[in-house]
């Protein structure tokens, strides 16, 4: 692990503090989606998905790829950039 910054290296060696950060990720991807007025299964039809993909990461129990999280943003409305500005935000 010597590549890593000391903060990246607390991140991944603090399981709490990276298990709270996903919970926020998980609770903010949810709370985009409710806000663009969606339920699963239109998001999933969105994505050409199963409504199960989008349960399965809004539960913790799926990760997702950066190009996943931009094809959710794609379909919400929202640009990549602004959802980043969400996560900061709801990390603070």
């Amino acid at each position: 692990m010597g590549y890593l910054s000391s903060p990246l290296r607390m991140l991944v060696m603090d399981k709490n503090l990276y298990s709270h950060d996903r919970r926020q990720l998980q609770r903010l991807l949810r709370e985009l989606r409710k806000e663009a007025g969606l339920r699963q299964v239109d998001l999933a039809t969105r994505l050409g998905v199963p409504q199960s993909f989008v349960s399965k990461y809004e539960s913790g129990e799926r990760r997702l790829e950066v190009t996943d999280v931009i094809a959710i943003c794609s379909a919400l409305g929202l640009s990549f950039v602004d959802f980043a500005r969400r996560v900061e935000e709801s990390l603070k």
